[in-house]
């Protein structure tokens, strides 16, 4: 039987963004993101000829640590927007010039709009389509007439693998992450996979403990992105593959 859900996973069930938030700068660090924020601006410039980003501005939903935010502030005035607090709280601590909202991507409204609105992988997190098109309504809602929309989901259906990822990072005062991650796809018939996360945790004092974590995640095809996004009110809608192997999805905001 498909497994649907049309809820976030939430925050509580997922102890990565949760109790143990914290420790998001020794996993998922701003130094990881040089390359793909390049990627991500070059690709902004193909889209829009925007040579000089003078008074762009920028929302990012599901910001997470804000790790991508620390490379693209250089270029936007951000907004960043995740409904978790702790990620909120690594994520001001790295960007402390930004503005930082707490809320969730498939049912916000800020009331404003902005020159590029982006979300990254948080939107794997959307498990089900009526999740996926209120986080594109959502989207298109904050994105100015003319304005481009990304969003860069890890996989599509045609490019799910499952498999073992390892990494980790150490910090100045002693302590130490690393983890595995272990994605499988019970039901590849419905639209959601598991990412299985084991953490080894070093604190300061070099005690070690071992922490375990779940996270269901939503995975769609191609065709179903580009429908969906067209649909949500975007134009020229595009989807190109990235150096790192990912669908990259862009569009322009039609005028209401």
């Amino acid at each position: 039987m498909s497994r649907r859900t049309d809820r976030p996973q939430p925050a509580g069930e997922c102890r990565l963004y949760g109790e143990l938030a914290h420790w998001w700068p020794l996993l998922s660090p701003p130094s990881h993101y040089v390359d793909e924020a390049a990627q991500i601006d070059a690709r902004i410039t193909r889209e829009t000829g925007w040579n000089s980003r003078r008074g762009k501005t920028a929302l990012e939903l599901g910001c997470g640590g804000g790790s991508l935010a620390f490379h693209l502030k250089k270029r936007f005035a951000l907004t960043l927007v995740d409904r978790s607090p702790g990620m909120l709280k690594v994520s001001r601590a790295v960007n402390p010039e930004c503005e930082h909202r707490r809320g969730d991507m498939t049912k916000l409204r800020l009331g404003r709009q902005f020159d590029l609105v982006l979300i990254h992988d948080a939107v794997m997190y959307l498990t089900s389509e009526s999740m996926l098109r209120a986080a594109l309504a959502t989207a298109a809602a904050h994105c100015r007439p003319g304005g481009l929309f990304m969003v860069l989901p890890d996989c599509v259906r045609e490019t799910l693998r499952c498999g073992v990822e390892a990494g980790g990072e150490d910090a100045a005062d002693g302590r130490g992450l690393r983890y595995l991650e272990w994605v499988t796809d019970p039901d590849p018939a419905d639209c959601t996979y598991e990412a299985a996360f084991a953490f080894l945790l070093r604190d300061a004092r070099g005690r070690t403990t071992v922490q375990m974590d779940r996270h269901v995640m939503g995975v769609f095809a191609r065709r179903q992105w580009r429908q969906w996004i067209a649909q949500a009110g975007f134009a020229r809608v595009t989807a190109l593959r990235d150096p790192f192997g990912r669908d990259v999805f862009t569009g322009l905001r039609r005028p209401d």
